[in-house]
């Protein structure tokens, strides 16, 4: 094993540890206050700082990864998960909305600095031109392995409310992070801490038209997405299906799951056996048929439909849902680290992971606010509307079979 496959190994590890308990405290946290009572705007809003510090700290870590370096960014997210993790270990008392939202909001800035620092590691370890194809398998194995997990902390959250409480759960996924965090010390180079650009804060914004598009396809991508994933499928399961808290994390982990699964093989299924990497064209082409589904489960949602339960209507429709929306992220991520420079990648990666994190965030808001007022329905009319915007940016997108270069010689 090669230098860089082992520095490979230890970002990705790192990233998988950060990524379970972030899935677990988003399910812990959604589950624990639906249980308290709280309505599904209340519960929207205890992520809306989350989502909020996730888009700053994407913009702004960028820079301060590119001037002191990823490891170190990602040691600082570590750290600030553990805190975040011990505030809500405090009384019940102490459990305010506000203070959920700050406690919340350290989640946030933890997490996209994980993930802007472990995908920006990605670029610095594969800089060559000539091995684009292995750049979108590592990425596409990083991502989907990433999701995968999540979808695992998903059910780990759930289960271990129910097993050992919300308390113990906490701690538990304290003292992982902690592991974690002394391996990554010990183990990852530190030569990959020394950058040579160092980019001024009037740099944030990125000056790639290329990078500018695919980051709006981006917000709208996951708006898309959250705006019925992170509020409204979990109540509805509860409030309509009456499903137990370990259901619902089942369903959500096996959809986060079967999606991460499905974005590690996206190479082989966009062409990249045949030594083809995607271009804009290509997310052009995957974006259409998403547009389709959330459409087609809100016109139907209101109907007995006599051969298909409205259960397994949902269940089917956001399955679909799932593998097209994999390959559209899992395309999405390669274009970036393509469109991105070796020198500095963790600005356009930061203001890419902006877009996304500012995507969350609204759908978050729109999440448990529609639902509220309009129903899952409304969720559903919502994602299609944003994912018809996804179609359109898209079709700015360079579809040239050399746009990496071309993009490349822009950027210079």
């Amino acid at each position: 094993m090669n230098r860089e496959s082992k520095q490979y190994m230890v970002v990705t590890g790192t990233y998988w540890a950060f990524t379970i308990t972030d899935g677990a405290l988003r399910m812990l946290v959604l589950l624990f206050f639906y249980e308290q009572g709280y309505s599904p705007i209340e519960i929207a809003s205890l992520f809306l700082l989350y989502e909020l510090f996730g888009v700053v700290t994407n913009l702004v870590g960028g820079w301060i990864g590119a001037r002191i370096g990823l490891n170190f960014t990602t040691r600082i997210g570590i750290i600030l998960q553990i805190m975040a993790l011990g505030m809500l270990t405090a009384e019940a008392g102490w459990l305010t909305v506000p203070y959920v939202m700050i406690a919340q909001a350290i989640s946030g800035v933890a997490k996209d600095l994980n993930k802007m620092s472990a995908k920006s590691a990605i670029k610095l370890l594969m800089p060559e031109q000539h091995q684009q194809g292995k750049l979108y398998k590592w990425v596409a194995v990083l991502t989907g392995s990433k999701n995968a997990l999540k979808g695992g902390g998903f059910f780990l959250g759930a289960a271990l409310l129910s097993w050992i409480g919300f308390y113990y759960a906490l701690v538990s996924m304290m003292i992982v992070l902690a592991v974690a965090l002394i391996i990554n010390i010990v183990c990852l180079n530190q030569q990959k801490e020394k950058t040579k650009n160092k980019p001024k804060f009037s740099q944030l914004f990125s000056k790639s038209r290329s990078v500018n598009i695919l980051s709006a396809a981006r917000l709208c991508l996951f708006g898309a997405r959250d705006v019925w994933f992170v509020v409204a499928i979990p109540v509805y399961f509860q409030a309509v299906f009456h499903w137990s808290h370990t259901q619902v994390g089942t369903f959500m982990a096996a959809w986060i799951i079967g999606y991460g699964c499905i974005q590690s093989v996206v190479p082989s299924i966009t062409g990249n056996k045949h030594s083809k990497v995607p271009d804009g064209r290509i997310a052009l082409i995957w974006a259409i048929p998403l547009t389709f589904v959330p459409f087609g489960m809100a016109m139907s949602l209101p109907y007995e439909i006599s051969f298909l339960s409205r259960k397994w209507l949902l269940i089917i429709g956001l399955s679909a849902f799932g593998v097209l929306f994999a390959i559209n992220s899992s395309v999405h991520s390669f274009l970036i680290l393509a469109y991105s420079k070796s020198e500095g990648v963790s600005l356009d990666v930061g203001f890419y992971y902006m877009a996304n994190a500012l995507g969350r965030l609204i759908g978050t808001v729109l999440s448990g606010t529609l639902y509220q007022y309009y129903a899952l329905e409304g969720c559903l009319f919502m994602s299609s509307i944003f994912l018809l915007l996804t179609v359109i940016i898209s079709i700015y997108l360079p579809k040239s079979s050399n746009h990496i270069n071309l993009v490349k010689r822009q950027m210079q």
